[in-house]
């Protein structure tokens, strides 16, 4: 299974998920996942942003080499499965990809939460946002590996 993160320029909230998430796998033992993230604004090769590196890096992930990649048709066709950050990425890849709806979701919505589809964009803002962000992430990304052990 190939599982795709998707946010706007793929240095903050998409390379912390791919890094959690890749994390997560690794602690429950799961195999056969390949994870890998984009974004739909993202400048190519960008690196992670350094409060995102700090944030994960207190949680033993390292994402100092992630470099950000622009959402393509090609990578979003080499995807099972693509959990956006907000309902505007999810709307965004199916206005111009309608073809893939059966693969598309936001990270809440895949997670089976209930509210506000998005989870919060801290660029530009301080570490505690990030650390916020990154908790709220993990959260989710939780919930889906419960759901993934689960089927």
């Amino acid at each position: 299974m190939n599982i795709l993160f998707v946010c706007t320029g793929n240095t903050c909230r998409s390379s912390m998920a791919e890094g959690i998430f890749r994390k997560l796998l690794e602690t429950n033992s799961m195999e056969n996942i390949n994870i890998s993230s984009a974004g739909i604004s993202a400048f190519e090769g960008d690196c992670a942003n350094g409060k995102a590196v700090d944030v994960l890096a207190e949680r033993g992930i390292d994402i100092t080499n992630h470099r950000a990649r622009q959402l393509t048709e090609e990578i979003i066709g080499q995807s099972d499965l693509i959990l956006t950050m907000t309902g505007g990425h999810k709307s965004v890849i199916l206005n111009a990809f309608p073809q893939y709806s059966d693969r598309v979701y936001t990270l809440k919505e895949y997670a089976q939460a209930e509210g506000n589809p998005d989870i919060a964009d801290p660029y530009g803002l301080g570490y505690n946002d990030y650390l916020r962000t990154a908790e709220e992430i993990e959260i989710y990304l939780k919930k889906i590996i419960d759901n993934i052990k689960t089927t």
